[in-house]
């Protein structure tokens, strides 16, 4: 096993399967000569030639239309938008079409694309660049999101979303895109719909995907210094999501907290809230509580850490569902 970060995760990824399968390839803005904004794709276009990693002009409705014309035509390619919060320029292609294209063509064209797009705080990027918007596409039926928060999750994930027949949404959670390393198999593709539970523990669950899953361990970390023992659910896939084993860890423990950097009111985590709430109502002690970011516009940089969630909103609302 060789220690990797999730850029070198994801690129391992992308080269395992381009030498496996000639009809994958990836294309986008800036992926060839530059290697992608973050380098992610960098030695792919030496390596593969320019057919393969195809760099597209600045238009990402054009990104997603041309990838979806490729995958009609037998390739799978692989389409990265630089940031997500830029798929709402694209997502008149993403949805409507995209998205519908198997269920409508009766399953003669499945349209086997992956969109690769970091987003996330915590990096004070520019306006757009860290928007959480992935519950605008779980809305979208027909289209599987992904939502990594380890190296090996990301190589394993992105391996199963490249030779999934449906399209997928892989974010990438960019805070963690080097700050991170963790031992990745040479291994098989991760399974979706499978989570992951990271941290074991019998008070109560905090519940989250991507970046926030390691707020959730430093929030865990500190109540443990209280005495209270906390475990934490890293969902790994939102659609399709592990009810079963999401169900499954909150009887275990009777109450929960769900953490997610998008803004609170519409997040997925509502969605997760309302799951438990169906499924598994009987087993639970304590109301759901939730923490997300603020219900305001994405704001500058300097004032993103009053936004975002924090260990101590989350130790917070852990305290308040322990003492209920």
């Amino acid at each position: 096993m060789k220690q990797l970060s999730i850029i070198e995760a994801i690129r391992a990824a992308l080269v395992e399967e381009m030498e496996r399968d000639p009809s994958v390839m990836v294309l986008g803005m800036d992926v060839g000569r530059l290697g992608g904004v973050f380098r992610v794709t960098k030695g792919l276009a030496a390596r593969f030639g320019e057919e393969r990693v195809a760099d597209t002009p600045l238009a990402e409705a054009s990104i997603v239309g041309a990838a979806l014309g490729l995958a009609i035509g037998g390739m799978k390619p692989v389409a990265e938008i630089q940031f997500l919060g830029f798929t709402q320029q694209a997502f008149h292609q993403i949805g409507p079409q995209l998205a519908r294209y198997r269920f409508r063509s009766r399953g003669r064209y499945p349209t086997q694309v992956t969109i690769r797009a970091p987003y996330g705080g915590g990096v004070r990027t520019p306006e757009f660049h860290a928007d959480a918007i992935e519950s605008q596409f779980v809305q979208v039926p027909g289209i599987k999101i992904v939502a990594p928060a380890f190296p090996d999750d990301a190589k394993g994930l992105l391996l199963q979303a490249i030779r999934d027949p449906d399209p997928v949404l892989y974010l990438e959670p960019q805070r963690l895109y080097r700050a991170i390393r963790g031992p990745v198999h040479n291994g098989d593709p991760i399974p979706f719909g499978v989570s992951r539970m990271v941290r074991d523990g019998t008070d109560l669950i905090l519940i989250a995907w991507s970046a926030a899953v390691h707020l959730c361990l430093e929030a865990a970390e500190t109540l443990a210094r209280t005495g209270a023992s906390v475990a934490v659910l890293d969902l790994r896939t939102l659609n399709p999501l592990d009810v079963e084993g999401l169900v499954a860890a909150v009887r275990d423990c009777g109450k929960a907290v769900v953490v997610h950097e998008a803004p609170l009111t519409g997040g997925f985590g509502a969605e997760i809230v309302a799951t438990l709430q169906q499924e598994a109502y009987g087993d639970l002690d304590a109301p759901i509580l939730r923490v997300g970011s603020r219900d305001t516009p994405y704001p500058p940089g300097a004032l993103e850490d009053h936004f975002l969630p924090t260990v101590a909103r989350v130790v917070a609302a852990a305290r308040a569902t322990l003492e209920y």
